[in-house]
């Protein structure tokens, strides 16, 4: 569970101490956002609207693989995270290329389903983090709080529709895996990601590295 910060004295010693003692709590950052639903709603009520919604988020595995790590959702988006602890513990999917690869299957099949109004299609951005923790300011509840976070956020800017925006960070843990396991560079949807592009986002100091992988 995450730890609760709830101090009435703005500026207590006691939050201060607390703040500096909680640890960082490194893992996998995702963001997914269905795409073309607020056109829907304008164009349908909530039978028609509703049944694309349950049927995709039902189809994206990852939600169901992690239940755990679904921390928010805004609208149709919505945010996961993964810490690195409980990645290891998965008996299927715990390493970070498989989890491109799942994320990546996802989107593809929802693209390419031969009925076009059964989903809706997703675009997602992904980052690794070092630079979060796992605090709330809400009694009871779960979240994620850090620069980080912020990033994979800014990282959806450059997402598009079938669309998947990989930090360069996450990129290399991933080949990372693909080395541990013994396969090459491009193995699976690897062979499918772009070069490197650099931007420097809203906020964020420093030019940030990433790739796309589109479905």
């Amino acid at each position: 569970m995450a730890y609760y910060i709830h101090y009435t004295d703005p500026n207590s010693t006691e939050m201060e101490e607390f703040l500096e003692s909680i640890p960082a709590c490194p893992g996998t950052c995702f963001f997914i956002d269905i795409n073309k639903s607020t056109d829907l709603k304008y164009s349908g009520g909530l039978p028609e609207w509703g049944r694309n919604l349950n049927n995709t988020f039902n189809f994206i595995s990852l939600l169901n693989d992690f239940p755990d790590s679904i921390v928010k959702g805004i609208g149709d988006e919505i945010m996961l995270f993964i810490p690195d602890d409980n990645l290891r513990k998965k008996k299927t999917i715990n390493t970070y290329y498989q989890l491109l690869e799942e994320i990546f299957s996802t989107v593809s099949n929802i693209k390419d389903f031969p009925l076009t109004d059964m989903f809706l299609p997703c675009k997602v951005s992904i980052h690794y983090c070092t630079e979060v923790y796992n605090v709330t300011f809400f009694k009871d509840t779960n979240d994620y709080y850090g620069r980080d976070i912020d990033l994979t956020a800014r990282l959806m800017t450059k997402a598009l529709e079938n669309r998947i925006v990989l930090s360069e960070k996450f990129f290399v843990k991933v080949r990372g895996d693909l080395v541990n396991l013994g396969l090459p560079a491009s193995y699976g949807c690897l062979s499918k990601v772009s070069g490197k592009f650099l931007e420097t986002f809203r906020g964020v100091p420093e030019s940030t590295e990433y790739r796309i992988l589109d479905a």
